[in-house]
């Protein structure tokens, strides 16, 4: 006997077929919420009673990962190094703050001090603003950059001991040396990199992958700034900034210096203390977890591939680096602000400001 369908009425020969494809329909839709469900970052997916779920536990970094890690600025003076490290564990507002300087580019000396004080940045942000280059740089590797906020703030002493063996290297190699530009002295085990000139201050430009004697491989999606990168195994400098414009805000240059024998990153004669909430202090979790080092206050996060915010983030769902990011990748370059400036304009930064030529650097061919 065969029915069929008609005037809206279900005849006898077609409920099976009906019945059939909507359960193939509901296992379909099943399967899809599934797969998006599996693959969304953790603040959307993790819904488990924190007090149960145990948390995720990435593997640490080896040595020779934390190694390629610093490599772009193990060669950089001490100061300057502690206020990228600092600044690494706000990738948001690097952002910001490298797009307000290509979006004022005239601001320079006292005026520029005066503006960026008035910015809700981090102190270690606020401070690469007198390093146009080496913010952008942060910038335009988020990858980078992500990677080695969250390696600070969980294998603090190891990513220490990560620049001292790489300026070890980069000195084996003759490419680290006092020069009119910068003092290099060993301290015990300890090699302090400062300026010459305690008012000026030279950022060395560098291929980090080759200036270490033996090449090292390049960080996957790495790109080379201009002003801060030169071809081959050699450092040069170029003009120096003059920092006495910004002596009288509290994130100036002479605020920032390190304790190496503690490994500790030093902010007005105290251990810099991060109230970053993008990355998970993995060493305390449960104790604080969102924060760097115990500190209170979270600071405004945008996740940058989704656009959520850092309290939407539930601790223990992802490896600490947020969640834009591709450890090891290249940078999905979205911020809370729109995308990274991948691309963009670059602004006169790195000391390569207009007739500035390199200076000698320690192995310069």
């Amino acid at each position: 006997m065969n029915f069929h369908i008609k005037s809206g009425s279900l005849t006898s020969a077609e409920p099976g077929e009906f019945i059939m494809k909507l359960l193939k329909q509901s296992v379909t839709l099943l399967v899809i919420l599934s797969l998006v469900l599996a693959t969304t970052p953790g603040g959307f997916a993790y819904q488990a009673d924190e007090s149960t779920a145990a948390p995720v536990q990435p593997a640490q970094q080896t040595p020779e990962q934390l190694q390629q890690l610093v490599a772009p600025i193990a060669l950089y003076p001490d100061a300057l190094v502690a206020q990228l490290l600092a600044a690494s564990t706000y990738p948001t507002e690097i952002v910001e703050a490298d797009r307000w300087m290509q979006q004022n580019p005239d601001l320079k000396g006292q005026q520029l001090g005066d503006e960026v004080n008035k910015q809700p940045w981090d102190p270690s942000v606020k401070a690469l603003t007198q390093f146009p280059s080496v913010l952008a740089n942060l910038d335009k590797n988020l990858s980078w950059t992500s990677s080695l906020g969250d390696a600070y703030v969980n294998q603090q002493q190891a990513v220490m001991d990560a620049v001292q063996v790489m300026r070890q290297r980069a000195q084996q190699a003759g490419n680290l040396n006092s020069t009119p530009q910068q003092k290099v002295t060993t301290q015990g085990p300890t090699i302090v990199v400062e300026p010459a000139n305690p008012d000026v201050v030279y950022v060395p430009a560098y291929d980090p992958w080759l200036v270490y004697g033996a090449p090292l491989p390049v960080w996957p999606g790495w790109y080379p700034v201009p002003g801060i990168f030169i071809g081959g195994p050699a450092i040069a400098f170029g003009v120096g900034f003059g920092i006495g414009y910004f002596g009288g805000f509290g994130w100036g240059w002479h605020h920032w210096g390190f304790d190496w024998h503690n490994r500790a990153v030093i902010y007005n004669h105290n251990t810099y203390i991060s109230h970053s909430r993008t990355f998970i202090n993995r060493n305390n979790f449960g104790h604080h977890a969102g924060d760097l080092h115990g500190g209170a206050a979270p600071r405004g996060f945008a996740g940058a591939q989704h656009g959520f915010s850092a309290q939407h983030i539930q601790p223990g769902t992802h490896s600490g680096a947020f969640s834009g990011f591709d450890h090891g990748g290249i940078a999905r370059s979205n911020s809370s602000r729109g995308q990274s400036s991948f691309g963009g304009g670059f602004h006169g930064g790195g000391g390569f400001h207009g007739g500035g030529g390199f200076h000698g650097g320690g192995g310069r061919r």
